[in-house]
């Protein structure tokens, strides 16, 4: 009687699609209701994609977007792996840290009070 050898296990297949987890929708989701609240924003959408996960937000429902937070896991070694964008497509922050690439949202919340 021979006894079977077990297979060696397979490497971890690469997602299908690239996606938010959990831990970065929730500052995400927080900035956006503090800016609900403030009356700034009114509509967002999540696309996951193959290769980027793009949480969009708009003004109005029917209209482009103000801004798009775009995760690419394939720049997390150059560029980093997170970016902000405005309506005409410029890049308004890049990098590895959320919480630091969203800040750059946050200051649109600061105003002067007369």
């Amino acid at each position: 009687m021979t006894v079977p050898t077990p297979l060696a296990p397979r490497p971890a297949a690469p997602p299908d699609r690239v996606a938010f987890h959990r831990t970065e929708l929730g500052p995400i989701l927080g900035l956006y209701g503090r800016m609900v609240a403030a009356g700034e924003w009114r509509d967002y959408g999540i696309s996951c994609l193959r290769d980027v996960a793009v949480f969009s937000i708009f003004r109005r429902t029917a209209e482009n977007p103000l801004y798009r937070i775009e995760k690419r896991p394939a720049l997390r070694l150059r560029q980093g792996q997170y970016a902000v964008f405005g309506m005409e497509g410029q890049v308004l922050k890049r990098g590895n840290d959320l919480a630091a690439v969203l800040r750059v949202l946050e200051r649109k919340l600061i105003r002067a009070v007369e």
